[in-house]
């Protein structure tokens, strides 16, 4: 993204509807998730503080390539973050149960079958993934433009990727449908000219509260939507066949290549949780030399 977006996103991402929304259908989805999860592409930090403050049961780790977006996260969720690619994130097979990707897989420098192919490693046999994306192409807006989306999806698209990326048990669902009539207005009438800004902005606080209440009372619709403005997909890593990753379209060469570069990944590393590292239980079978930068000190 554009660095001002990062801004915006970090002060927004805490009460904009928004956010909000998507935070509760994310943690609706992680319900039945214990152990260890990663956020890839945290951004800066906003739903890993909502992890950490809802599921203290959870250890959080995020991954995110941009280094002041990571900082941010690391200072805001006081999880491990990680600095990082998710086309190449520098982490050992099956280390995480539950991958959390929202709003990533759409981005101009991600390449979206070997993001998942790496998510299926990452992940241990039964682990979940849950993914959020902008749907549908002819949204697409001077809001993509300035968040520098390369891509939106529909739900049979965004199926077909996780299938051929070898996941089973993939449900897709529509979402922010009720609001998107005033989503098609906005971006196409009123803000269709390349220069306008982004989505992310300030807005009145009864404003806020009414949108967000209209996409609660999305949530209590008994019948799928059929449209909407975000496509969000939960997907379920199998067990491997015949002991091998059943991964599709990731050469065991792009796999030995990525291994040999996490040791330069290492040095990027950003380990900044503030705080006692040592109560960490479940990060000591974590290679050390992923998650070793020590907290600065404080001046």
């Amino acid at each position: 993204m554009e660095t001002a977006e990062y801004s915006l996103m970090d002060a927004a991402e805490g009460a904009m509807w928004w956010y909000r929304a998507l935070h509760v259908r994310l943690l609706h989805e992680l319900s039945p998730v214990r152990g260890r999860l990663l956020d890839a592409g945290c951004g800066t930090g906003g739903f890993l503080a909502v992890v950490r403050s809802r599921r203290r049961d959870l250890e959080t780790v995020g991954l995110e390539l941009n280094e002041s977006a990571a900082l941010r996260a690391a200072e805001k969720s006081q999880s491990h973050i990680v600095r990082g690619s998710v086309n190449q994130p520098p982490f050992p097979s099956q280390s995480f149960d539950a991958i959390v990707s929202a709003d990533v897989l759409c981005h101009q420098a991600v390449s979206p079958q070997e993001a998942l192919s790496e998510f299926f490693r990452l992940l241990r046999p039964g682990g979940l993934l849950v993914l959020n994306m902008p749907a549908h192409e002819w949204l697409r807006s001077a809001h993509d433009r300035r968040v520098l989306n390369a891509r939106r999806v529909t739900r049979r698209s965004l199926r077909d990727m996780l299938s051929k990326s070898g996941f089973s048990r993939i449900k897709t669902r529509s979402w922010n449908s009720l609001l998107l009539p005033l989503m098609i207005l906005r971006r196409k009438l009123f803000c269709r000219h390349q220069e306008a800004a982004s989505d992310v902005a300030p807005i009145s606080p009864w404003l806020n509260m009414t949108l967000y209440g209209v996409s609660a009372l999305e949530r209590w619709i008994p019948i799928p939507m059929p449209i909407g403005g975000s496509v969000m997909a939960t997907a379920v890593r199998g067990p491997d066949r015949q002991g091998k990753s059943a991964v599709i379209g990731f050469t065991e060469k792009a796999r030995s290549d990525s291994e040999s570069d996490a040791a330069q990944a290492v040095a990027d590393v950003l380990d900044l949780r503030i705080g006692k590292l040592g109560e960490h239980r479940q990060t000591q079978d974590l290679p050390r030399d992923v998650l070793r930068i020590p907290t600065p000190r404080r001046t």
